[in-house]
């Protein structure tokens, strides 16, 4: 019988939580009649990296694999280059910052280094004031409108990992209302088939490599990924 991959992401997460009701009574188990071992308890640490089916041995971070994926031409290799040099290192000079939802703004710079151009509904004043930006320049949702409009890019689902692309736009909705409440450049793309793993970087949240299943499972649990396939 076949999984779709966020019951496989659930199931992992079921066997996980036995494995650890399972620790937690050999510990207490292993304690004195008169002098219980506390058992040490902390909270859940963010990592970029997604889901797996079962905790390692140690707390040790799986590190991140090489990607598989190369940019498909220099002006994507320049759009990630700039990407990954200010996902932390803003260039607010040019383009400002808003406040701490500037993640439409960050992927809309990287947009302009890839080669668009600015036009009457998509711009930025490049005088560092953010908010003097268009809407599509700094609104999720309104750039999934200016895209869509445009033509710009094909949309995708998250079912459709297989035909995303470095350097196409990643955006999210968080409560599945229809809108859009964030947006990143993808960065990264692991695996293949059934198993493709994606990672973008943005602002807000600052990344440079979070993993789309770790956005809509652990930090946003239940939300909705979708692309814009550049072409």
């Amino acid at each position: 019988m076949a999984f779709t991959r966020l019951q496989k992401i659930g199931a992992a997460a079921a066997v996980a939580a036995v494995v650890a009701v399972g620790a937690t009574a050999l510990v207490v188990q292993a304690a004195t009649p008169t002098e219980a071992t506390p058992v040490a308890t902390s909270a859940p640490v963010e990592t970029d990296a997604a889901p797996r089916a079962a905790p390692t041995a140690t707390a040790t971070p799986e590190p991140v694999a090489a990607s598989n994926a190369t940019a498909s031409s220099p002006a994507v290799q320049a759009q990630l280059d700039y990407t990954l040099a200010h996902w932390s290192s803003y260039n607010a000079a040019d383009y400002g910052v808003l406040g701490e939802n500037d993640c439409v703004n960050f992927a809309s710079q990287a947009l302009i280094v890839r080669g668009w151009q600015m036009d009457a509904t998509w711009n930025s004043p490049l005088n560092g004031d953010a908010y003097a930006s268009s809407a599509a320049w700094r609104s999720s949702t309104a750039l999934m409108n200016y895209i869509a409009d445009t033509g710009k890019a094909t949309a995708l689902t998250d079912d459709q990992r297989d035909q995303v692309k470095l350097g196409d736009i990643v955006q999210f909705d968080w409560d599945n209302s229809g809108d859009r409440d964030h947006t990143g450049v993808v960065s990264r793309i692991e695996g293949s088939g059934d198993n493709i793993v994606i990672y973008y970087a943005g602002h807000t949240e600052d990344t440079d490599y979070r993993s789309v299943d770790f956005a809509i499972t652990e930090r946003h649990p239940g939300g909705t990924a979708y692309y814009w396939s550049i072409p």
